[in-house]
């Protein structure tokens, strides 16, 4: 019924997520590989704090957004993982002024 986003290639990455190392496939995205590993929210609204989660895993809903490799307000139910990369969940908003610096 589901078919895969990306090709299944057999390769695993490494990335950090919030300091703790996961090997993954290669053949995911940010949002199903910290999911699968036990995450249960990738954000916190900026009001109330409340935890989010991803909801439609294709781009629209917003509620998966994280940093990524420094970067805020990345879809990570659209990118794919890379060897290397350092997720972290998204509280709130982010620093404007750190925004605009990258």
């Amino acid at each position: 019924m589901f078919t895969k986003a990306f090709p299944d290639s057999g390769k695993s990455v490494t990335l950090s997520f919030e300091g703790k190392a996961i090997t993954v496939s290669a053949d995911m995205t940010v949002a199903a590989a910290v999911l699968g590993h036990g995450a249960k929210h990738l954000r916190t609204t900026a009001k109330s704090g409340e935890e989010r989660a991803p909801y439609c895993h294709m781009g629209v809903c917003f509620d998966c957004l994280m940093e990524i490799d420094g970067v805020p307000n990345q879809q990570a139910c659209l990118r794919r993982v890379e060897e290397g990369m350092t997720v972290s969940r998204q509280r709130g908003v982010p620093d404007l002024a750190r925004t605009e610096e990258k």
